[in-house]
């Protein structure tokens, strides 16, 4: 019996939805995280090529990722409904987070600089909040539940 698009396409939206990564990924991603944080601060006192920036940034973003799609070792229906909170929240507090933050920068700025212009955010500072909440958040959730 040959399925429907739609039935098909819900299959497919409930595989994506339970994608998770094994336990053991989880320490990749701490230690590419760590590393390239590590990466990140040493920059600061060197001179580097313009490239070394957003391929660090990068790393830590995927890091971070890894960490966030990886099941614990006790994976279960109660730890996916935390993880699934927290993911809401965090998304939540991004979005308030970047619509409030422009305009108290712009005040502050005006306080202290004539000149200053209301800025927007980059894809990485959006990116690297998002997934700090979303872990901070998950952690708590585990934590205060446990």
């Amino acid at each position: 019996m040959k399925q429907s698009i739609c039935e098909k396409e819900r299959s497919y939206v409930e595989k994506m939805n339970k994608f998770q990564l094994h336990y053991k990924f989880k320490k990749i991603g701490y230690i590419l995280s760590l590393l390239a944080f590590a990466l990140m601060i040493v920059k600061k006192f060197i001179d580097e090529p313009t490239w070394v920036k957003p391929v660090l940034s990068g790393i830590l973003l995927i890091g971070m990722l890894i960490i966030s799609l990886a099941k614990e070792k006790l994976e279960d229906e109660y730890i996916d409904s935390l993880r699934s909170q927290s993911y809401r929240i965090a998304f939540i507090l991004v979005i308030v987070y970047s619509l409030v933050q422009p305009l108290v920068n712009f005040g502050v700025g005006l306080l202290f600089d004539e000149s200053e212009k209301l800025q927007g955010f980059d894809y990485f500072q959006v990116l690297f909040y998002m997934l700090v909440v979303q872990l901070m958040v998950f952690w708590q959730l585990k934590r205060f539940n446990a």
